[in-house]
């Protein structure tokens, strides 16, 4: 668990990193079940195969977030996307005792990243 600001921030990179550059092809594509992404806490992100990152968030559990519907996915098909070419980018975080650090490191992501389909990006605390 980061214990400052600094160690915030590289941890918030190193999610970053997974979640943006993990290759396409190694990202869940979309199904109905979403039964292969874990039930557990973390930072994901709805990504484009070649428009990038469309959409960033924080969850308690990854699966529910998916199989309980997403406005992302929405907008997506709204937009005319592929869905053959939308997949979503997961990072596992083991710190959801503390709701507060994964907020934080959504905000951080979300600050660098601004993805399009985040409506509200924090602004810096």
């Amino acid at each position: 668990m980061p214990t400052n600001d600094s160690e915030l921030q590289a941890q918030a990179r190193k999610i970053l990193d997974a979640i943006a550059f993990t290759p396409f092809e190694q990202c869940q594509p979309l199904t109905r079940e979403f039964d292969k992404i874990p039930a557990r806490p973390g930072i994901y992100a709805v990504r484009h195969i070649t428009d990038g990152l469309l959409y960033i968030g924080k969850t308690k559990s990854l699966r529910g977030r998916f199989s309980g519907g997403h406005k992302a996915f929405l907008w997506a098909w709204l937009d005319k996307y592929n869905d053959e070419d939308v997949r979503i980018a997961m990072q596992l975080i083991s710190h959801c005792e503390n709701p507060a650090l994964l907020l934080e490191l959504e905000a951080i992501i979300l600050r660098a990243t601004e993805p399009p389909y985040n409506v509200q990006i924090p602004t810096q605390r």
